[in-house]
């Protein structure tokens, strides 16, 4: 496997994780899963993957390439079929089992009789530790929310369906944040916007975060760097640097710089697509 470290700000990217340890660590990790009259299909092949502390990490690629399926088991809820994972030197169910990661995912799966206060405070019950209310105070300003604590989810807008689901994943100060599509069911009007939002969300706290997509846009709007990954089996194929001096700045995607690199990496992901 070849893997390309490329971007447009080198410098500035090793300025941002330099002297930070790995958080994520992903060694020759593989997944298979039983396929009909007996055989095996290969979702993931050797994979080797490390995301720093408070690096911020976009996985693209095509359609069954494994993308969710490597997320899955980051997250414990899959276990490889060859290889390792661990999070800050441990196995991936620590984390889970001590509540310290955050998963929100394209669905916002918030319950609809609960208030949007009342889905954060179930977090809390669910770990079985007490209402931190000034820690929900806080959340509902970060994802700019505070004036909607007592709404149901259904009186709420997509968007801030799912500013609530980001909320939810914050609240027990994981130590990982990990996103499934979680803009994929929104409008691009919207889309940008929750970009624009979690990108801010994400300066302030800094935490490690792995975002799945298939907006090759949001990846390099949002990410440290960015992971391509092939299939057939799935396989990291390109590894990029798009550092763009962004901090929230949307123009950036306007920039030749992003379209440039936009439409390459679209074309690695599609090669028959940008041949067409």
């Amino acid at each position: 496997m070849v893997v390309v470290h490329e971007g447009i700000d080198r410098r500035h990217a090793e300025e941002t994780v330099a002297g930070a340890r790995n958080a994520i660590e992903l060694k020759s990790v593989a997944k298979e899963y039983k396929a009909a009259g007996g055989g095996a299909f290969r979702a993931v092949a050797g994979v080797d993957l490390e995301v720093a502390e408070g690096e911020f990490v976009a996985l693209v690629g095509p359609s069954g390439c494994g993308k969710t399926t490597l997320l899955r088991m980051i997250s414990a809820l899959e276990a490889p079929s060859a290889g390792s994972i661990t999070i800050h030197g441990g196995p991936p169910e620590r984390l889970t089992r001590a509540h310290r990661l955050g998963i929100a995912f394209q669905e916002h799966a918030l319950l609809p009789w609960l208030s949007v206060q009342g889905n954060l405070e179930l977090t809390f019950h669910i770990a079985g530790r007490p209402v931190d209310h000034g820690k929900i105070d806080m959340l509902l300003k970060l994802v700019r929310l505070t004036d909607f604590a007592r709404a149901r989810p259904k009186q709420l807008s997509g968007g801030m369906r799912q500013r609530v689901a980001i909320a939810r994943a914050l609240t027990l100060d994981p130590e990982v944040l990990l996103l499934d599509e979680p803009f994929g069911a929104l409008d691009a009007v919207t889309r940008r916007h929750m970009n624009i939002e979690l990108e801010r969300i994400w300066r302030q706290s800094r935490i490690t975060t792995v975002l799945v997509t298939h907006s090759v846009a949001e990846a390099l709007f949002l990410a440290d760097r960015v992971v391509i990954m092939g299939t057939k089996p799935g396989r990291i194929v390109r590894v990029v640097t798009p550092m763009f001096q962004r901090q929230g700045r949307i123009d950036i995607m306007r920039s030749e710089g992003f379209h440039k690199l936009a439409d390459e990496l679209t074309a690695a992901i599609d090669p028959e697509g940008s041949a067409a």
